[in-house]
């Protein structure tokens, strides 16, 4: 490429603003604005850009700034882009993953006035990258940081003095993304409480009047409270939570576990005779929490308990939330919040906004955590709180208890109903900071298994679990279904990973030829196909991912089959052992897996419904590590759907719901038409973290290149907006605070589901 042609010029001329220089810009009301090269076609290789413009800001902000880009993969992402500064000018570099089909610009998450000249885009071969990047590390405030600038030089330069070239040029890569991450100017969790989780006045008077109404046939809600040597600043804080409650018909059972300190007990005695709904006992002997707990257990009288921690706090509405859930479905035996943590000044910060009602991720972490309300008959009949899981005593009543119910009575309150306090040697600030608490988890973890449908519990860091599942002594065979078409170098890397590397004893490779027509392919599959362990399949149509993949179905013998691109690469040996011994399960359909592109970042941790119209993948281009929010990119958990990249599950369940959407899903989205088929026939999906394989990603299919092409996308994202277009809106697996515009958790702004008159949500 020449230099010039190394430079696209784009001009911000959307024909909707009918070609205006000052742009009026609503996020609420607008899709992001297309940028078009005005002579000719756009042409964008992967690599690292330049981006250049100057702006000039009459009204607003530029906040969360990004370029929406979609791939010619099918893929739609937002990368995010550093906005004017005070000079109006646009100066940043951003890496484009793959060849472009287009592009536009996302100004601001809120209303903008602004006028913008030519963008533009500069590729920047690896000399001029390195010298980019190791001038724009900035402090948050945007001045440059030398000492950063200077570590990342010396950094690199060490690694290729070492032999190490591409993983210093990671190494500085990674830095630099981080760099810019802490530059961008998005909205911060401080943001999100001000607008969307601060009650106004009117909105308590409106909770308030809510309560009173509800409590005239509304139940008794009994908080159990155990304390022990509580500060008196953060019990004080803890009960004036529980008494500005808006729904006014609880109790407070409170269980001083024999406190040495006398002013935990006045602290007690001036809040019961303040408030006749406040009683405690104060024990004889300290027997820990879980024994404290039972006492207060013993003191309660409501149709159900609330679990409360002595220095943590309630948000007004919390037992008001509860109870209007209750009402609508009184099915539900036990209910859960979302919850954040809050400091010694009372900042809050760390938010998690949890999935609905998750079986597999509770048992790799306890989720549920704050703030649960139980049906008060279901806690006693399964025991209580049980001595000898202090620390998890929580954690095991939840499996305990859930173990007992069915799905439809367990419910998610997708609200942030509660504080946890973050103080030093708290939990809620180190998850290591009570070393007892992760192995009562494991215990309780592991007595759920043995009950159940057995397994191993394994620790790991974060207060976190793995849970390996038994395999059947003759493990059953699989049929690994690989289509291909020419690129003999991709099919010959992953055929011979998965010979090489796969431990499973039981497999079988089938290889699909759609149409190859070279030499070099063509020479390969007539060579492989004298191995026992493989069979080449012709398949003499044009290419329908679906209809290959469901013909290759049809005339295995496998128990079990397993989707694999021809462009997966084997990383954990034990990958297939993984996989199938989550899809053998008997409530299991999909079983999806960690793929990671050649440069270590995430490129598949699940898929997350409704980003950007219909679907993506949770936390690509995160580095190999990214813990994810609470933590969830680390473990095993049930997700609404999983990439067909590389699927594993039981052939009959395959069947049963009609394979691949051949029809009407020919290349795009029909895995995760096929997952959402397979949870309406009553199956959970499964993503692991532990079946670990690189992805190449749709090297041998190509790009979105045609009219053909796209049109065929089209349809084939407008078949899923019919067909799903509730599900898509509010995945299960993910949460409406958590934004539909990116595939890292970020924050929504607002909420789906939010007034938009500002009042607070139902």
């Amino acid at each position: 490429m020449q230099r010039d042609a190394a430079v696209a010029r784009l001009d911000l001329s959307p024909p909707e603003l009918g070609g205006c220089e000052l742009y009026h810009w609503s996020p609420m009301s607008q899709p992001a604005l297309p940028l078009r090269a005005p002579a000719r076609c756009l042409e964008m290789r992967p690599g690292w850009y330049r981006i250049t413009a100057r702006a000039e800001t009459r009204k607003g902000e530029w906040i969360s700034t990004a370029l929406e880009l979609l791939y010619r993969n099918g893929d739609r992402v937002r990368v995010p882009l550093m906005g004017p500064g005070l000079d109006g000018r646009i100066d940043d570099v951003v890496l484009l993953r793959h060849d472009m089909m287009e592009i536009s610009l996302f100004p601001s998450e809120d209303p903008l006035e602004f006028s913008m000249g030519e963008v533009r885009c500069q590729f920047l071969p690896l000399p001029r990258r390195i010298i980019a990047m190791l001038a724009r590390f900035r402090h948050e405030n945007g001045e440059w940081d030398p000492r950063a600038s200077v570590a990342a030089g010396a950094s690199l330069l060490r690694h290729c003095a070492l032999g190490r070239p591409r993983k210093g040029l990671h190494a500085l890569s990674y830095r630099f993304q981080e760099s810019r991450r802490l530059r961008t100017r998005a909205r911060t969790y401080a943001d999100w409480v001000a607008r969307y989780a601060t009650p106004q006045p009117a909105d308590l008077l409106e909770f308030a009047a809510q309560g009173q109404a509800l409590a005239v046939e509304g139940p008794l809600i009994s908080l159990l409270v155990p304390t022990y040597q509580t500060p008196v600043r953060w019990l004080r804080k803890c009960l004036e939570s529980v008494i500005a409650q808006a729904y006014p018909r609880w109790e407070l059972c409170i269980a001083d576990d024999a406190s040495p300190d006398p002013g935990i007990k006045r602290v007690l005695e001036e809040y019961a005779a303040r408030d006749p709904r406040i009683r405690f006992i104060v024990r004889a002997r300290n027997g820990h929490i879980s024994e404290a707990s039972n006492t207060a257990l013993v003191m309660a009288q409501g149709q159900y308990v609330a679990l409360l921690d002595h220095d943590d706090e309630l948000v007004p509405q919390a037992l008001l939330r509860m109870v209007q859930r209750l009402k609508e479905q009184p099915a539900l035996r036990m209910i859960y919040s979302d919850e954040d943590k809050i400091d010694a000044s009372g900042l809050r910060f760390d938010p998690y906004f949890k999935p609905d009602w998750n079986p597999d991720l509770l048992l790799s972490q306890n989720y549920i955590c704050h703030f649960t309300v139980i049906d008060a008959d279901l806690v006693r009949d399964v025991g209580g709180f049980r001595v000898g899981f202090e620390g998890s005593q929580d954690h095991d009543l939840f499996l305990r208890c859930t173990r007992r119910l069915q799905s439809k009575e367990i419910g998610h309150l997708a609200e942030i109903l509660y504080h946890w306090r973050a103080i030093p040697g708290s939990t809620a600030l180190e998850r290591g900071a009570k070393d007892y608490a992760a192995d009562a988890g494991a215990r309780a973890v592991q007595d759920h298994l043995d009950l159940t449908a057995g397994g191993q519990v394994e620790s790991l860091l974060h207060g976190h679990y793995r849970v390996r599942r038994p395999l059947p002594d003759s493990p059953p065979k699989v049929a690994l279904i690989i289509p291909t078409r020419d690129r003999v170098g991709l099919l010959k890397m992953c055929v011979e990973s998965v010979l090489l590397k796969t431990t499973y004893p039981n497999f079988e490779i089938i290889i699909v030829d759609n149409q190859s027509t070279s030499p070099d392919a063509l020479e390969y599959l007539s060579h492989i196909d004298g191995d026992p362990r493989i069979r080449v399949l012709p398949y003499d149509a044009p290419f329908n991912y679906s209809a290959i993949n469901n013909y290759a179905v049809r005339v295995c013998d496998a128990d079990v089959v397993a989707l694999v691109n021809n462009d997966i690469e084997v990383i954990t040996p034990d990958w297939l052992e993984e996989m199938v011994a989550h899809a053998l399960r008997p409530t299991v359909g999909a079983v999806g897996a960690m793929l990671y592109y050649p440069g270590d970042t995430i490129q598949h941790a699940g898929v997350v419904l409704g980003v950007w119209g219909v679907a993506n993948h949770f936390y690509a281009g995160q580095p190999k590590g990214y813990p994810g929010h609470g933590g969830r990119a680390r473990v095993v958990q049930n997700l609404s759907a999983v990439t067909a990249a590389c699927l594993v599950i039981q052939r009959s369940r395959f069947l049963e719901v009609g394979g691949l959407d051949e029809a009407n899903l020919a290349v795009a989205f029909n895995d995760v038409d096929f997952c959402l088929r397979l949870m309406g026939a009553g199956y959970a999906n499964v993503w692991t973290p532990f079946a670990e394989l690189y992805h190449h990603e749709s090297a041998s299919r190509g790009a979105e290149n045609t009219d053909a092409k796209r049109a065929r996308f089209a349809g084939e994202v407008a078949y899923m907006t019919h067909c799903w277009a509730g599900i898509l809106r509010q995945d299960p697996a993910y949460n409406p605070n958590l934004s539909l515009e990116g595939t890292n958790c970020e924050l929504a702004f607002p909420p789906r589901g939010w007034d938009v008159h500002g009042a607070m949500p139902r």
